[in-house]
């Protein structure tokens, strides 16, 4: 029981941004989460916090730890639920969303299954390539793809996604094929300009070390489906997810390059509001796409991430 309420005050430190705030929230003295804290750290023998009288940050133990506590919270909270739930049917209203592309193909196609099961829920889903304030506008869980931001947000790690450069031949004939992620200076870079993802530049592993490049071209876009149209087009080189142009590489449309600098793989993640009761329909939907996306057969399906 200590190391449970250790772990929820670490992670409540986290989401509420203070002690005093955490302490609020779980209806205790500053000092009895300050002090869970430190006895959390000492067990485990690492610094998870740095904490000033204004703010908490995490450290780089800290933020790697985090990620598994709130994964195991949102695993016990499911635990309880399919006990506690018993015989009551999940009900309500439940509204998502998720980047556009990847919401089209792995997402849309999960809902009319999701209802089949709970025919007393309802959904809106929505489509969206910008990063969605799922507090601010109502929204019960976001699919995200890639690294995820600093957040008081929960999210929980679904599967993998891997990403890689790509160009037609046709380009690759004309401008030269880059043998090290520095060339691509010399190239058309196909530029996603949502600020939903690729901030920190394309990720490559060069002598080692994951690093992140900033590629200039003349075309951008805040649309993926567009950029993999250019890029067929012959404008450029493009950074996108396998699930995106593995079909037009098995066909020879597309080549990928620099595989030899290519960066592990990101996540693709459910996000959601730190809540100490989410609803039902939510923790199912959750569970729903930690099922099937956890299922190896799925991914191996034409057009999925591998």
């Amino acid at each position: 029981m200590d190391r449970l309420a250790q772990i929820e005050s670490f992670v409540a430190a986290v989401a509420k941004g203070s002690l005093a705030a955490a302490a609020r929230a779980e209806g205790v003295a500053p000092a009895i989460v300050g002090r869970r804290i430190d006895a959390l750290e000492s067990r485990l023998g690492v610094k998870l916090l740095v904490r000033t009288t204004r703010r908490i940050t995490l450290t780089h133990e800290g933020s790697a730890f985090l990620e598994t506590c709130q994964r195991l919270l949102a695993d016990l909270a499911d635990a309880e639920a399919s006990v506690s739930a018993g015989g009551v049917k999940a009900s309500g209203h439940l509204r998502i969303t998720s980047p556009a592309g990847f919401g089209r193909r792995h997402v849309a196609p999960l809902v009319p299954l999701f209802l089949a099961q709970h025919p007393e829920v309802s959904v809106s889903l929505n489509l969206s390539d910008r990063v969605v304030d799922i507090v601010n506008e109502g929204v019960d869980c976001a699919v995200r793809v890639g690294d995820l931001a600093d957040s008081s947000l929960v999210s929980v790690r679904l599967a993998d996604n891997r990403r890689l450069c790509v160009a037609t031949p046709a380009y690759l004939a004309r401008a030269g094929t880059p043998r090290h992620p520095a060339e691509l200076a010399r190239h058309e870079c196909l530029l996603l300009s949502s600020d939903a993802s690729q901030t920190r530049g394309w990720a490559f592993v060069v002598d080692g070390e994951l690093t992140h490049l900033r590629p200039s071209g003349r075309l951008d876009c805040s649309d993926g489906q567009v950029l993999h149209d250019w890029c067929l087009a012959d404008l450029g080189i493009a950074w996108r997810s396998l699930w995106e142009v593995e079909d037009a590489i098995a066909s020879g449309a597309l080549v990928s390059v620099l595989d030899d600098f290519r960066a592990p793989p990101n996540g693709i993640h459910a996000v959601f509001p730190q809540r100490k009761h989410l609803p039902l329909r939510v923790r199912l939907w959750i569970d729903f796409l930690k099922h099937t996306y956890g299922d190896a057969a799925y991914w191996a399906r034409p057009g999925a991430p591998r």
